[in-house]
């Protein structure tokens, strides 16, 4: 059936809700529109699915969230005691999320599966930690992230808490791929089998985290001072992040009008934390109340962003490299300050994150272990070393602002690393610093490292295609280097090797994925990949130079030569 026809097919099925009728029909003689929700069917992988809300097969509706969890039900049944274990189901404050939650909850429960669902907004972090703490087969997470107001999306958590791994994924997949009809999947409204999740939940998670704490003295020194603004952004993290720094003794101003669940997230152009405009409102009450840092978080609370006064007193947005870096240092420096610095302590970034994090690890004598992009990947790491105890996980991050302390949780935890930033400020104030200060120091020490990433946005049913077919290019392409840089060695995580400027080949040894890699005399990197999530081709580039003048020139020739080869 061809796209048109299978708009016209929906348009006439007496099943679709009268919204999506008068959706659907206000498309008339829109070609092109009706070909991108009818020409393609939205794809659920490793990281769920996540599209733009709106009626049609590649689109986030109650039918394709509902079809999906069918296909999740149909291998629940399957795994032993699965049924009775049950699917702890949240979300977060986007358009239609709780529509979506117990959308799915009836699907679950239309086929004997226990649910226990959130009775309001709740973060990716609480939702992995719930999947462990009730014992659940497996977690549904309604959210897109930080991605614009137009999007929502479906994330599926394995009983460890963790992203499904990709293997469950694909057969999940395989009983999705079975079911044409998305109109006539069934749920099962006003079930016994769906139950709210136990306030206690959330006490417990408030206690691991708090257990988490690393500088108890610096808070009570200076916690009740500090000049702190926080801004959940219209999402999630209000709740916990107050509730944690509250109990802590630290002093938080919060920017009133993003705590309201605004699923237009009216306030801000993206509900990005990584970018400086969107924590902007934060920053003006940070000036009126003569605040040291700014705090955001997304709408499912996974990520942090944070802003600081620089050496001149001004607001800097930090990137997600140097706030990983900043955590990492402080991580580091309090558990070896208190010799709790396991022997086998590890540390896990994605590889297209700083490579400054391995001067450091090296410096405290520290496992440093890099994965592909997703916090999946670290949850596996965690799963992996509390199985065969080769390593103690002490701390993991991603450039794109995602942070964990702790194994209470198996994905991006921003109300940990809240507590954690909070309690690095109080740290370093009774020594004397600031952060950007001892970021400052850091430089000093290990040698200056720019950071950065740009994407190139794609656009159309194609895009996905169009995105790997750029980057397998790549791949048949000699480049001896890059901004005046060296090219020691190509990574192709597709094909599992690296290739040293000699020719000589040797397997990475990690899962996966389409993505070409530079490594780059001096420690620097170029990465090129598509982005797993949005249609956007991501090029990050990791410069190690002398300085800050030395990086950025070394990294706009790179930029300009790699523009050209694309």
């Amino acid at each position: 059936m061809g796209y048109f026809e299978l708009y016209q097919s929906w348009l006439s099925d007496p099943r679709l809700s009268a919204d999506a009728r008068e959706e659907l029909a206000s498309l008339a003689g829109n070609e092109k529109e009706i070909e991108y929700r009818f020409g393609g069917e939205l794809e659920f992988g490793t990281a769920g699915m996540r599209g733009i809300i709106g009626y049609g097969v590649n689109m986030m509706n109650i039918y394709t969230v509902m079809r999906a969890t069918e296909g999740l039900a149909r291998y629940l049944e399957g795994e032993p005691g699965a049924k009775e274990r049950g699917v702890v189901v949240s979300y977060d404050t986007r358009r239609n999320s709780r529509l979506f939650a117990e959308s799915a909850a009836g699907v679950l429960a239309k086929h004997g599966i226990k649910v226990s669902l959130f009775g309001k907004a709740h973060p990716v972090p609480m939702l992995s930690f719930a999947v462990r703490k009730l014992g659940a087969a497996a977690g549904i997470m309604i959210t897109a992230s930080h991605n614009p107001k137009e999007y929502n999306g479906y994330k599926v958590y394995g009983e460890d808490g963790a992203q499904m791994s990709p293997e469950a994924t694909a057969a999940v997949v395989g009983h999705i791929a079975k079911i044409g009809d998305l109109l006539g999947v069934e749920g099962e409204k006003d079930s016994p089998l769906i139950l709210p999740v136990p306030p206690a939940v959330d006490e417990s998670y408030y206690a691991e985290i708090a257990a988490l704490s690393l500088s108890e003295e610096a808070v009570k020194a200076c916690g009740k001072e500090l000049k702190l603004v926080y801004t959940p952004v219209h999402g999630s993290g209000y709740v916990p992040v107050m509730t944690i720094l509250r109990r802590l003794g630290i002093h938080v101003d919060v920017v009133e009008a993003q705590t309201v669940e605004d699923p237009d997230f009216s306030t801000v152009a993206v509900p990005n934390p990584e970018f400086k405009e969107t924590l902007q409102m934060g920053v003006d009450l940070a000036n009126a109340t003569d605040a040291d840092v700014v705090f955001g978080t997304d709408p499912d609370s996974d990520r942090l962003g944070v802003a600081v006064r620089n050496g001149e007193g001004e607001f800097v947005a930090l990137s997600g490299n140097q706030v990983g870096i900043l955590l990492l240092d402080y991580i580091l420096t309090r558990l070896k300050e208190e010799n709790r610095l396991p022997a086998n302590a590890a540390v896990v970034k994605s590889f297209v994150s700083t490579g400054m994090a391995r001067a450091i690890c090296e410096d405290f004598g520290v496992a440093l272990f890099e994965t592909p992009v997703g916090f999946k990947f670290i949850g596996e790491k965690i799963k992996e070393w509390e199985r065969d105890g080769s390593h103690t996980f002490v701390f993991g991050f991603e450039e794109s602002c995602g942070y964990l302390r702790g194994t209470h949780a198996r994905d991006k935890d921003a109300v940990v690393a809240s507590m954690l930033c909070a309690e690095m400020v109080c740290y370093n104030k009774m020594r004397g610093k600031t952060v950007y200060s001892r970021l400052m120091e850091i430089y000093q020490k290990y040698g200056y490292v720019l950071d950065k990433n740009i994407s190139i946005q794609y656009s159309g049913l194609g895009a996905m295609r169009e995105m790997n077919a750029t980057v397998d290019a790549l791949k048949t392409r000699h480049v001896p280097s890059l901004g005046g840089l060296r090219v020691e060695a190509v990574r192709d995580y597709s094909a599992d090797v690296r290739i040293a400027a000699d020719g000589a080949r040797s397997p990475l040894g990690i899962p996966r994925c389409n993505c070409v890699y530079y490594e780059l005399e001096g420690g620097s990197f170029v990465c090129v990949r598509p982005s797993g999530t949005e249609p956007k081709l991501k090029i990050y580039f990791s410069v190690r130079a002398k300085d800050r003048e030395a990086a950025e020139s070394a990294m706009d020739a790179a930029a300009r030569e790699l523009r050209a080869m694309l």
